[in-house]
This record gives C-alpha cells, sequence and structure tokens, in this order.
C-alpha cells in the first residue's frame, strides 16, 4: 500500500501528541464533550492503533500521520464490520470519532491537510432501517415482579428498574443518577442531564415515588453510600455492563411465569424504548414523549410511531374494508347540518 508522502522538507508528525491534544484540548477544553462522548472516542482510537500495530508491526507511539491515511482507515473499518462482526451502526460511529480528529489535525497541522482532507471524505454507510423493538406490558410486569425485595440487592434492582421505565432514562443516565438529582414533594420528578448537557425533569409515579423514598433511606442509613442512588455492594456507582447484567439475572426468573421474554435480547435500552412506545399507546402526544425521553430531533421519536402496530390497527378499524359500502358523515343535529352546507 502506498502512503501519502508530506510536502518536500516536511516532516510527518507523531500521532500520539495529536491525540493528546485531540482528547484534552479540543474535547474537554474547547468542546466540553460529554465523559460518555470521550469514552467512545477513546475505545475507538485503543481500537485503530491495536489495529495498526497488528498491520505495521509499529508501537503506537511511532505511528506517523501517514500511516493513518484514508486507505488504512477503510481496512480498520472493514475490520471492524468483518472481523469484530460490529454492525452498520458501530462502523458508522468508529468513523465519526475518527472523521472529527482530523478535521482538528487539519486546522493544526498544516504538513497533514491532505490525509485529513481524503479521511474526512470517507463516506458514512447507510443501514438497514428496522422497526424500533419493546416489550409488552405483562413483559415489564413480570419482570418488575421478579425481584427479590427481602435482600439488599433485590430492593436496589427493583428501584433501579422501575425507575428506568417509568423515566425511559438512557443506561449512563441512571448509574450516573445522584440522590439529589429526585425531587419529592407534591409532585416527585427526576432531573437528568442527558446528550448534549440537555437537561430535563421527567415525573415519577406515586409508586416509583415510594418506592424510591424507602430505598433511599435504606441508603442514608449506612455511610458506605455517598450520594449514589443506584450503587454496587462497595458504594461506587454501577457501571452499564453491571446494569446490563442485573437485568439479564431478571429475566431469567421473569422468564417462567412469563416465557415469551426467552426469545427475546433485552438490554436497558430496550426498556427505554418500552416506556416511549407504551406512552404513545397510551395516546401521549408525540412532541412529549421526544421531551420526556430527552430527543434531539421528533425525527429520533417518529421511529416509535412507525413500529407501533396497535395504534394502526386502531386507525384501521375506523376505515371501512375494501368492497364493502363505505358509510358517509351525517350530521345529527339542526346546527351541524348547517354547518355542513357552508
Amino acid at each position: 500500500m502506498t502512503k501519502s508522502a508530506p510536502p518536500d522538507g516536511a516532516l510527518s508528525p507523531l500521532v500520539g501528541p495529536l491525540l493528546q491534544v485531540f482528547f484534552m484540548d479540543h474535547l474537554y477544553g474547547q468542546k466540553r464533550a460529554s465523559p460518555r462522548t470521550v469514552q467512545s472516542y477513546r475505545d475507538t482510537f485503543r481500537l485503530l492503533l491495536q489495529f495498526l500495530r497488528e498491520t505495521t508491526g509499529k508501537e503506537p507511539a511511532a505511528l506517523v500521520m501517514p500511516d493513518i491515511d484514508a486507505p488504512t482507515v477503510l481496512q480498520f473499518l472493514d475490520y471492524v464490520e468483518g472481523q469484530r462482526r460490529n454492525q452498520v451502526q458501530s462502523r458508522n460511529v468508529r468513523l465519526a470519532a475518527i472523521r472529527s480528529f482530523c478535521r482538528m489535525v487539519a486546522l493544526r497541522d498544516p504538513v497533514s491537510v491532505g490525509i485529513a482532507t481524503r479521511i474526512l471524505s470517507i463516506p458514512v454507510k447507510r443501514a438497514d432501517k428496522r422497526l424500533v423493538r419493546y416489550l409488552t406490558r405483562p413483559e415489564i410486569d413480570a419482570l418488575l415482579a421478579a425481584h427479590d425485595r427481602t435482600a439488599w440487592a433485590g430492593r436496589r434492582d427493583h428501584a433501579l428498574l422501575l425507575t428506568l421505565y417509568n423515566t425511559g432514562a438512557r443506561v449512563s443516565e441512571i448509574t450516573g443518577l445522584q440522590r439529589t438529582d429526585v425531587k419529592f414533594g407534591i409532585k416527585s420528578f427526576v432531573q437528568f442531564t442527558g446528550k448534549g448537557r440537555k437537561e430535563r425533569a421527567v415525573p415519577l409515579w406515586p409508586t416509583t415515588t415510594r418506592v424510591l423514598r424507602a430505598w433511599f433511606q435504606e441508603l442514608e442509613s449506612d455511610p458506605r453510600y455517598a450520594t449514589v442512588a443506584f450503587p454496587n455492594a462497595r458504594g461506587k456507582p454501577l457501571s452499564r455492563y453491571g446494569v446490563d447484567y442485573l437485568l439479564q439475572e431478571c429475566v431469567g426468573r421473569a422468564v417462567v411465569p412469563c416465557p415469551s421474554l426467552a426469545d427475546q435480547s433485552i438490554s436497558p435500552h430496550l426498556i427505554r424504548h418500552s416506556t416511549a412506545m407504551h406512552l404513545l399507546q397510551a395516546g401521549v402526544d408525540i412532541t412529549v414523549i421526544a421531551l420526556w425521553l430527552g430527543h434531539e430531533s421528533i425525527q429520533t421519536t417518529h421511529g416509535y410511531v412507525e413500529a407501533d402496530l396497535t395504534t394502526k390497527e386502531q386507525m384501521l378499524a375506523k376505515m371501512t374494508p375494501a368492497g364493502q359500502n363505505a358509510h358517509r358523515f351525517r350530521a345529527d343535529d339542526t346546527l351541524l347540518r348547517f354547518l355542513s352546507t357552508l
């Protein structure tokens, strides 16, 4: 493979110092990127540097910008999809991180502008758009009833899952939730800071309020647990993998009374989808659901409308089937009859 050469007399810059500037100055200092974004970008470059070490034989600290050119990045993306068996969406997330780095490089290092420009021209890969999956109310109820609430972990897991379903929160929002973020009162609610540092308040059911009150009182009686709403046994915040693990444990217990759970891949994000779908089926306006979930665009929320078969069936029931005489509107009041003639 032919690498892009720098202009005559110019030295190829090392990748390491540029990456340090990218994370410490560009992401943290200038963009104030969220910890979740920084972690995602960090994981991308870990994978990329390990891939380059295996394919070029060079240690990451010795890599220069020509080692990361467009053909190499395309090879890396093929590796992510092929050997790592990631979805197209994951491939595009990795590309987004690399392109963000290249935009900074193009501004800070004139020698690497050509390399950065060619990488920025790599297109995002289109993916099949699938219908949103969600759990039914009986399936959610089975999960909530599966906890052993006589044990500390069971009470925590029940409070966490109930809050997750009530609020439709992202798993990162639940793991980072502090007890001070939950406001108890005549109208209790949770204050979240979601993607893009957007704050939103989500109301709580009386049931959720009672469960959280009791759970927080239990935590306050033990000095090991600081202010985290859902800590692990050591008092530290649960990780996203910890939340997924306890959910799988819950599914294993709930599958006996609710066999339909056995055929599904259930994740914390599926609970979020279920919240949105149940709000839609209850007649909540789609714009309110977008605010509830903290969506940047209502187009994201529109996916639930596309997947909601129940609402479509209700609309279909109002329509006269093919081959039958359609019923015409007939006003049943003299005033309405007058208005229909205008």
